[in-house]
């Protein structure tokens, strides 16, 4: 199983998300010292993960964090170097989208 897919079944069975998305940014980060030490690495090192889920509610970003975090630790051991993460609740993502919306009218 690929890093990228241990991630989505780990965060699947976890948080039951609304909305998933995950980008490899490896690529763009293939240059940096520690990763041509590890000759390139394994071509995934770095992603993007944007996650909805009921399972945030009442949590700091802070706490969201730290629980992805521990949960993807073994990713972490198996080369995975940097997560960017976009952490939300569906009642959070509504209510941006009713703001961005409402300012339109």
């Amino acid at each position: 199983m690929s890093v990228e897919e241990s991630i989505r079944a780990k965060l699947t069975g976890e948080f039951s998300p609304a909305h998933l998305f995950i980008r490899n940014d490896s690529s763009k980060h293939a240059h940096h010292a520690a990763m041509v030490a590890q000759g390139g690495g394994n071509g995934e090192t770095h992603f993007f993960v944007e996650l909805v889920s009921d399972a945030f509610a009442g949590k700091t970003h802070i706490a969201r964090h730290r629980a992805v975090n521990a949960l993807l630790a073994p990713e972490f051991e198996r080369g995975l170097h940097a997560l960017s993460l976009r952490l939300k609740t569906p009642a959070e993502v509504a209510k941006e989208q009713q703001g961005c919306c409402s300012s339109q009218a």
